[in-house]
Parts: C-alpha cells; structure tokens; sequence
C-alpha cells in the first residue's frame, strides 16, 4: 500500500477519534511534522512507513504542559498506537510496530528517552523543528495564552537578574528550552533547520528588547548578538 493511502487512513481515522485539546497538538501538526520528517529523511536509510505513522500519532495522547505527569505522555502515546494499529488497521505490518512506539516514545523532550533507531531520530528532530521558526514562535504564546502565563517579565524580560521561570513567562522558554533544540538534534540535516530557525527566534527577542526601549524601528543588536553566542556554543 503507498504512504499517500495510508496517510489518508491515518487522517480519517484522527478526523473521527482524536480531539485535540489545543491548537499546537492538532491534526495540522501532524501533517507538518510529516512534511518536515521527509525533508529530513532525504538520503537517510529508513522506513518511510514507520515515520509517517510515528508522525501522525506521536501525540495522540499530549497531557498538558503543567500536568504533574507530563514526562509520561509519549509513553501513553505508544501504548495507544500500539492498540489503535492493532485493532482499527489490522493490515498495518506487524513487523513495523514496534519501531513504531519506539519512535514515538523516543520524540518527547520532557521523557528524555535516547533515539535509537534511525526512523525515532528523524521524528524526534521533525517534531522538535515544530518548537522553532515561526511556528514555535506562534505555539510558545498560544500554548502560554491557554495556561494563562504571563507574555514577559517587564522589568527583566531576559532574565538577567533573576532564574528563568517559563511557568510564570512565556519569553523564558525560548532560553529553558527552545534555544537549546539545536543541540539536542540527531541527523545533520536537523541541525541546519534549527539553527536557521533558532536565528528567527533570537531576531524576535532583539526585535523585542528594541521596542521595549521604546525604539519600534530597531533590533537590540546586544541582545541579538548575546543569544547568537550562546546558539553557537
């Protein structure tokens, strides 16, 4: 069977049973995270199947980010695909499964679980590129907005006199967590995406230092210059 019938099984089947919580977990990021996954997959040895449904169900169970046992989702996650393939796509490659839940277990940051197997390291690189560029930009402040966290501190919005809190400030995330996604990516090709797209975020911290000084036309090259140093470390 081609990826093209199988994505749109997946679809159908998400359409009809998975109701997202939040806009940041929704069948859109599925899609993209897929998108993102075969730019990565180009020239990797890996099975394009195992990919495509580790994409599309990796967060079919996502508690929310102040759940006490948030670490616990992928796992979650994995055990219910396991049961969904089993039960609703009985023609799925059995063979397939368990590279399957390992890829999935394997793309949370908070389940800090090493990728072991090619297919896991793209997925976990694919769904980590969602958390940068300008699209993490937009998650970041929806997924706060929902929490009801603070946009930033206004008297240090860069933390520099104080620990960085992203439970209480939504801008402290970018340094708790997103500016170091770079680091933490497993294929070459995932690196350059987030390094290009990590950049995009330094931009809007400098754009945003600039207009806190009251300058709406200018970059805080400071700050910009900062938090490149601190990417290329």
């Amino acid at each position: 069977m081609e990826l093209a019938h199988w994505q749109q099984r997946f679809e159908r089947w998400l359409e009809e049973h998975h109701a997202a919580e939040d806009s940041a977990h929704d069948i859109s990021h599925f899609r993209r995270v897929w998108m993102t996954a075969q730019n990565i997959m180009v020239n990797q040895k890996a099975d394009p199947l195992v990919v495509l449904t580790a994409c599309y169900f990796h967060d079919i169970v996502s508690l929310p980010k102040n759940h006490p046992e948030r670490s616990r989702s992928s796992r979650l996650a994995a055990r219910k695909t396991r049961d969904v393939l089993r039960h609703d796509f009985p023609d799925f490659p059995q063979a397939a499964c368990a590279a399957v839940e390992h890829a999935i277990e394997a793309h949370s940051f908070s389940a800090a679980v090493t990728p072991q197997s090619a297919e896991a390291k793209i997925v976990q690189d694919a769904d980590r590129l969602e958390a940068l560029g300008a699209i993490g930009l937009a998650r970041v402040f929806a997924v706060s907005g929902a929490l009801g966290v603070a946009l930033f501190d206004a008297e240090d919005p860069f933390a520099d006199s104080r620990a960085l809190d992203d439970r209480a400030f939504a801008l402290d995330h970018f340094q708790t967590k997103l500016l170091r996604l770079p680091q933490t990516m497993q294929t070459e090709r995932g690196r350059e995406l987030a390094r290009h797209n990590a950049d995009f975020l330094i931009q809007f911290m400098a754009k945003l230092s600039a207009e806190l000084q009251g300058d709406c036309l200018g970059i805080d090259s400071e700050v910009q210059s900062r938090f490149r140093r601190s990417l290329r470390s």
